[in-house]
């Protein structure tokens, strides 16, 4: 009778041991599966000239400095940038408009109502900008801004440089094919824009 009630208990204590061995491993394994889905979903595969290249997907917040910085960028290039075409001006300046409320909006109306796009127009007038850098303040929200560019102003018989510094605050906004980034610039004002230097063309 002991070596039976004995044997009993060596049984009973294995099988406990081993429907508690049998619990975690199916815990374990659960956990990696859920692990291994997890970072399968945040995986992407292009297929780009034959050959499969592979992107990672990341919380937005990862991408907020250069995706605000570019989207400040866009703005100024599509602003600033202008050709002796009507229609041109007025593809770029829509597209920027997007990107910005009606800070931006009051500067065109202003600019356009002093002739300033007729002078770019009948003087046969080449605008662009080159953006030096672009610095964002993540430390408070609307974040802040300061841009640094400089503007070529090309006329027939010269170039001349302009130094630009403009300032605002970006807003989190729903994305969309006309602002892709999903902010929006307020408060826009124009802090430096003044004479560098210019040189005559051959």
């Amino acid at each position: 009778m002991k070596n039976i009630d004995t044997a009993f208990r060596h049984v009973r204590g294995f099988t406990m041991l081993v429907i508690m061995g049998s619990i975690l491993i199916s815990c374990f394994s659960l956990y990696k599966s859920f692990s291994l889905v997890s970072q399968m979903q945040n995986k992407v595969y292009i297929l780009a000239n034959g050959k499969a290249l592979e992107a990672y997907a990341s919380d937005r917040k990862d991408n907020i400095p250069v995706e605000a910085r570019d989207h400040v960028k866009t703005f100024h290039k599509l602003f600033f940038t202008l050709d002796p075409d009507d229609k041109v001006i007025k593809s770029n300046v829509t597209k920027a408009l997007y990107l910005a409320d009606d800070s931006a909006k009051r500067v065109y109306d202003d600019l356009k109502e002093n002739g300033y796009y007729s002078g770019i127009i009948s003087g046969n007038v080449s605008q662009t900008i080159q953006i030096d850098s672009v610095t964002i303040d993540l430390n408070n929200y609307p974040y802040g801004f300061r841009c640094y560019a400089t503007q070529n102003i090309i006329r027939t018989t010269s170039i001349a440089h302009r130094s630009l510094i403009t300032e605002g605050n970006l807003r989190n906004v729903s994305r969309s094919d006309n602002n892709p980034h999903g902010f929006l610039i307020e408060r826009w004002n124009t802090i430096e824009n003044r004479d560098i230097s210019t040189e005559n063309r051959k």
